[in-house]
């Protein structure tokens, strides 16, 4: 089996083909033009730099497309990269497709459906239920296609559902030891607070940021859907509020993007579970890409921190 791009060590030559996942103009030190593009296969990812890129590389080498890639893998400020030696769009003899190149979620469809809808189905305040299951239904095919971020955590084809339905679970743990929690406003929070990210991202493979992610944001965005959705449901009432409050404040804190702090209990919990299911899914995918008594590259959502691998883990 091929060896993807994230077990290559640093020295060795890769000679294979890579998803542009994103690209961007540059100028170097001698006024010459260059590429940096981020080059991904299913095992994760790689800056690279094109040097004296020409207007034609400009217009071949671009987000979505699949090229064929040699280079060597050498590092820049303690972080993998491959210096290319030489780089050309697929051809239909190659016999590859984009979607080979993908990372998808490591749980199928139809289970991450199944586990959101019984989720719904648990919902026992008719309100909170109805605007729910409404989105669900309105998103439901673009929510278990589209990734969780360009970057960071869940960055994959599914990786929004696959996101949302861990929070499920740890959610679930944590009202049998804090019974008092609202489970219905907990699990409509945890379902709704990433939906606007399917209008602030271009799509599921190689996303970019939409002129409404740009300029208005995910958040934002979900909060004026959920009033217009519980206007087309004629719902009233404190539910609406608190899951606009709930979407609003996920973020936490103002300097990470939420215009409010959690003021609810379950919003504080939302947060707190969606903080713990990103920040794991980052280190899990990072300790992957090591050996025992190694650490992992600089880890850039948590701080710039490098996680040690125990010798002793199994």
């Amino acid at each position: 089996m091929k060896k993807g791009i994230a077990q290559h060590q640093l020295g060795e030559t890769f000679d294979y083909f890579l998803l542009i996942k994103s690209a961007a103009k540059g100028v170097a030190s001698n006024n010459k033009p260059f590429l940096t593009l981020l080059l991904a296969d299913t095992s994760g990812e790689i800056d690279a730099k094109l040097w004296e890129a020409t207007p034609e590389d400009e217009a071949l080498f671009q987000q979505g497309e699949l090229v064929k890639v040699q280079g060597d893998v050498g590092q820049f400020r303690n972080k993998p990269q491959l210096k290319i030696q030489s780089i050309r769009p697929v051809q239909p003899t190659d016999g590859v497709q984009a979607t080979d190149f993908i990372a998808k979620a490591p749980v199928n469809k139809e289970d991450l459906m199944e586990r959101l809808t019984e989720a719904i189905f648990e919902m026992k305040n008719p309100s909170i239920q109805r605007i729910t299951r409404h989105f669900l239904k309105t998103y439901q095919e673009d929510l278990l296609n589209y990734p969780a971020a360009v970057r960071n955590h869940h960055e994959y084809v599914s990786g929004l559902a696959h996101h949302i339905v861990s929070m499920l679970n740890i959610a679930k743990q944590l009202t049998i030891l804090y019974p008092d929690i609202n489970q219905d406003l907990l699990y409509a929070g945890i379902i709704l607070h990433d939906l606007g990210k399917l209008k602030e991202l271009s799509g599921p493979t190689s996303p970019s940021y939409t002129l409404e992610g740009k300029l208005i944001g995910h958040i934002p965005m979900m909060v004026e859907e959920i009033r217009v959705a519980a206007d087309e449901l004629q719902i009233e009432g404190e539910e609406v509020t608190i899951l606009q409050h709930m979407i609003l404040s996920h973020h936490g804190k103002s300097e990470w993007g939420s215009p409010k702090p959690p003021l609810v209990r379950e919003a504080e919990l939302l947060h707190q579970i969606d903080m713990m299911d990103a920040g794991m899914n980052m280190l899990n995918r990072s300790l992957k890409k090591v050996g025992p008594g190694e650490f992992t590259e600089k880890i850039y959502a948590m701080d710039q921190r490098s996680f040690y691998k125990p010798t002793f883990e199994k």
